[in-house]
């Protein structure tokens, strides 16, 4: 069914599922992988990054440390809309962003940051870790804070190294307390459709990467393609893809609470 066709349906059956799952050229399949290489190398920028700026934070002695808290925090203070449409004219452009300014001011070329596949990926990335570092950081400096200075000054009496205080006590204590929030994170990647779109596909500034995402791809196929049937039954299988992760990692992190 289509927006065309209301009065004359067709049964097709399991036509649009197979379609999606079999056949490599629809396009589901290349965006399923590149949804997943999104959320993992997204998750682990977030992690990595976050959690640096965390023990920065609460390095001791540092001054007006609440103020850079603050500061961390202006991304979310701003409507995420207006965030992505500031990246994308103020850095990203290619004859005035500031990142092809800084550049040129070091001799190299600009880059075409939307208009390639790799740089178009890489420049959402981006918006994605400045949108997304605010709640992972606050959530890694709560945790760290909840975590009892004595097992660090016990362990450098020991004689241990920042690796075996990382991987002895700092990541124990702290699961807990990160793990559900590194699960909503992992969804709230998978299912990213804003900086997609609004930086590579949105009507009437499309640029020259194609970049789907699973998301990205379904809204294509239902209010571009006016393919109503096929986008419903990629959603059903973005749905049940989800149920699946969720059931698993309920399972791993009550496991890892025992």
């Amino acid at each position: 069914m289509n927006i065309y066709h209301w009065f004359h349906p067709e049964f097709v059956g399991l036509q649009n599922y197979a379609k999606a799952i079999f056949v490599f050229d629809s396009g589901f399949l290349s965006a399923l992988l590149r949804t997943v290489l999104w959320t993992g190398i997204n998750m682990v920028l977030q992690m990595v990054v976050a959690y640096i700026i965390a023990v920065l934070l609460n390095t001791e002695g540092l001054r007006a440390h609440k103020f850079y808290k603050t500061i961390l925090m202006f991304p979310w203070a701003m409507p995420g809309y207006v965030s992505i449409l500031l990246w994308k004219m103020g850095m990203f452009n290619n004859e005035y962003g500031l990142l092809n300014q800084w550049l040129g001011k070091l001799g190299l070329n600009g880059v075409r940051w939307l208009d390639g596949n790799v740089s178009a990926f890489l420049s959402c990335t981006m918006v994605n870790l400045w949108l997304a570092l605010p709640f992972m950081i606050m959530i890694i400096d709560g945790a760290l804070q909840s975590v009892d200075k004595s097992y660090y000054e016990s362990a450098t009496l020991d004689g241990a190294g920042f690796f075996t205080k990382l991987g002895k006590i700092t990541i124990p204590l702290v699961r807990p307390v990160i793990a559900p929030a590194v699960v909503i994170t992992i969804f709230t990647t998978f299912k990213q459709f804003d900086i997609v779109y609004l930086l590579t596909q949105q009507q009437g500034s499309k640029t020259g990467a194609d970049i789907h995402t699973v998301i990205t791809y379904t809204y294509e196929k239902a209010f571009v393609t006016n393919n109503y049937g096929y986008s419903a039954a990629v959603s059903v299988l973005i749905f049940l893809l989800l149920i699946l992760f969720s059931m698993f990692t309920n399972k791993e992190l009550k496991e890892g609470y025992r």
